[in-house]
């Protein structure tokens, strides 16, 4: 076994191989770059090695600084994660030539299976079914257009060279295809390093099935089981289960030696997932997709079915140990359920948030892991990839797990940064995810009814007190005096106090206009002071499929001089405030509230608005990659003008009506900030006189 093996990754992923390393004894390597100087892989691991700035083209995915990393450590392995180059043949090479062992397949079958198209004609050729489509490489725009139209629409456009989801466009119409196929170039370019793509047929409510395999180079190849991945968005996986409601043991079976077929027809070695796409209703015709040559996202849920750590596994094989087990020994017991919890706005669209986490409450222990990079006081940029933290459990059967895991989201808290944790509460909660009637476009279908209806009245009122600060806030609890004309009753005292324990709470009621009574409490903790949301029976059955018996759960996060943040349900809510002589004033977006009075039973809040329609503003904090137009430019509505990347994410800002640029301020490389205004589009005098 290895001595020091270097982990060539970043966030949960390297925390998670961080902690088997040490489990085993191994000596860890981390590498970050200048926006990870301090973050929570740095700190776990036995030593840390600074690769560079934070762009990953000169940090994370240069292969010569982490070679040089490697040796100035004396590394005798690298385990390269997830994403960055975990999949590039060029790199596992790289570290062979270096006499370091990769913790991973072969270069060569990275090479053939990381090529979409090569692929797919290898395990025709073993014997397993492939999705039609597109046949050869390096096909152009026009031949790609040619194949979509013999394949016949709707079709998606994949990048040959990645996987994730990343550079994945669904077309249906065929006007649009030019358009989504550079689109597609671009992200995957910007992914990949490859824009090459293929395209192929696209199955209506389908179910993307996997299965985990594991090769040793003694000639053993197995599967463990399959994984259920189809609740998506935008073709990113969101939820992950094990084993799949929609299989019989016969097709499992059946679809794992498959998957063990296409293993050995590339010399795979190490653990890898063969990815199949499975028509809803009949289940026995599955279709070859793709094989990703390294550890998934989604391993967690295999580990906790089958009591094997597959990074230890995979530090085995490479280290040239055999398996140890055949097929007849691999056993699946319980449900496991994971979600990704990542930095986004689910009200905004999904744009990528960032901030600073200025609080954190993660479960863990019993039947919930939770794998994650975050710690408090670390910023969350716009450099990398939005997943924050995976929240996994393991129950006895899958309705149990379902319901540990919407707790599990419930305890969940990352304050500073907007996620999807509540969105994912609803989903988990939605009709058809209870009773495993899924497929890949369940979650866009319903996304209006798994989104948050707008911001409860507990937040304001929550809010308006944290605003209002010491004046509203019961005070700390009273000391013993220096004289005894100095002494205050504390059974007097408006702070909670009492002898012997933990304060009481102090309840306060809010009534905002036209609305019930809210009612939130606070109690002195130390110095601080901690408050709690009541959520009431509204909110407590907000979301398809919620049942009675699981309520939301709020919790008042910070005050700053010029903020307060607030969570309820997952959600994060951020209101910026001022005080003046007529009272507190709260903003959100582009509406404000001002709180008049502060009073133990009523709060009056009322309402403001705020920005012209004319200007574009960044929706999330990013880079501009593509600028269409100049100032004096006469655009029409709905036309594209700008797209603003961040997380490997694209977002394309378009004309809000038919005018003149009058304003650009940005260029392409441009680093902006969520809200930051990009270009102003003054409207046609004809089209402010219909306004």
């Amino acid at each position: 076994m290895f001595s020091t093996v270097l982990v060539a990754n970043r966030g949960e992923i390297a925390v998670r191989v961080i902690r088997t390393l040490r489990q085993l004894g191994i000596r860890s390597v981390a590498v970050f770059s200048d926006a990870d100087a301090d973050a929570r892989h740095v700190r776990e691991a036995d030593t840390a090695v600074r690769i560079g700035p934070a762009a990953a083209a000169e940090s994370y995915l240069s292969v010569e600084r982490l070679l040089d990393a490697a040796r100035r450590t004396g590394a005798e392995a690298v385990h390269p994660g997830y994403g960055f180059l975990a999949e590039n043949a060029a790199f596992a090479q790289a570290c062979a030539d270096a006499g370091l062992a990769f913790i991973g397949p072969p270069a060569s079958a990275i090479s053939l299976m990381g090529d979409k198209i090569r692929a797919k004609e290898t395990v025709k050729a073993a014997g397993v079914p492939v999705v039609p489509g597109s046949s050869g490489s390096g096909l152009t725009d026009a031949e790609l257009v040619d194949a979509a139209a013999e394949i016949g629409m709707p079709v998606l456009l994949k990048p040959s060279a990645g996987g994730g989801g990343k550079g994945m466009r669904l077309v249906r119409d065929e006007a649009v295809l030019a358009e989504e196929i550079a689109a597609a170039r671009r992200e995957a370019r910007s992914s990949f390093g490859d824009d090459t793509l293929l395209v192929e047929r696209w199955v209506d409510r389908p179910r993307h099935i996997e299965i985990q395999v594991l090769a040793d180079a003694h000639g053993n190849v197995v599967h463990l089981g399959e994984r259920e991945c189809s609740l998506q968005r935008r073709h990113q996986k969101v939820i992950e289960e094990a084993p799949s409601v929609l299989l019989d043991e016969k097709t499992r079976a059946a679809m794992g030696a498959a998957a063990v077929d296409a293993a050995r027809s590339c010399g795979y070695v190490g653990a890898g997932t063969v990815e199949f796409i499975v028509p809803g209703g009949d289940p026995s015709s599955y279709y070859f997709m793709e094989m990703n040559t390294r550890l998934q996202v989604e391993h967690p849920v295999t580990e906790l079915i089958t009591g094997l750590d597959l990074v230890e596994l995979q530090l085995r094989v490479a280290a040239g140990e055999p398996l140890g087990f055949d097929q007849s020994e691999v056993t699946l017991t319980g449900h496991a359920i994971e979600a990704r919890v990542c930095a986004e706005d689910p009200a905004r669209g999904f744009l990528p948030s960032g901030g600073t986490v200025l609080a954190l409450s993660e479960p863990s222990g019993g039947a919930v892991r939770t794998d994650s990079g975050l710690t408090a006081g670390v910023p969350v940029g716009s450099t990398y990839d939005p997943m924050l933290s995976k929240v996994i459990v393991h129950g006895p059967d899958r309705a149990t797990a379902l319901r540990m895991l919407r707790a599990a989201l419930a305890d969940t808290v990352i304050l500073g940064v907007q996620t999807n944790a509540g969105f994912l509460r609803r989903l988990l909660a939605h009709p058809d995810v209870v009773s495993g009637d899924l497929d890949t476009g369940l979650v866009e279908r319903d996304l209006p009814s798994l989104l948050p209806e707008g911001v409860p009245d507990e937040v304001y009122a929550t809010a308006a007190l944290l605003a209002q600060g010491p004046r509203a806030l019961p005070g700390p609890a009273p000391q013993t005096p220096a004289r005894l004309d100095q002494w205050v009753d504390p059974f007097d005292a408006a702070s909670g106090w009492r002898l012997g324990g933990t304060p009481a709470w102090t309840v306060h009621h809010f009534r905002l206009p036209g609305q019930d009574a809210v009612e939130v409490r606070s109690r002195r903790s130390g110095s601080d002071t901690e408050l709690a949301l009541s959520a009431s029976p509204a909110i407590e059955a907000r979301g398809p499929g919620q049942s009675p018996g699981a309520p939301a759960r709020g919790r008042v996060l910070t005050r700053t001089p010029d903020t307060v943040t607030v969570e309820l349900d997952g959600v994060t809510h951020r209101f910026s405030h001022a005080t003046s002589p007529e009272g507190t004033w709260l903003g959100r977006d582009a509406d404000s509230w001002h709180v008049q009075t502060y009073d133990p039973v009523e709060a009056n809040l009322r309402g403001g608005t705020g920005s012209g329609a004319d200007t574009l503003a960044a929706p999330m904090p990013g880079t501009v990659t593509v600028v269409k137009v100049a100032v004096g430019d006469r655009v029409t509505a709905g036309q594209s003008l700008l797209v603003v990347e961040a997380m490997k994410m694209e977002h394309v800002i378009s004309a809000p009506h038919a005018g003149t640029v009058t304003e650009l301020d940005v260029t392409p490389g441009t680093t902006v900030a969520m809200d930051q205004i990009l270009a102003v589009v003054t409207p046609d005098e004809d089209e402010e006189g219909a306004a």
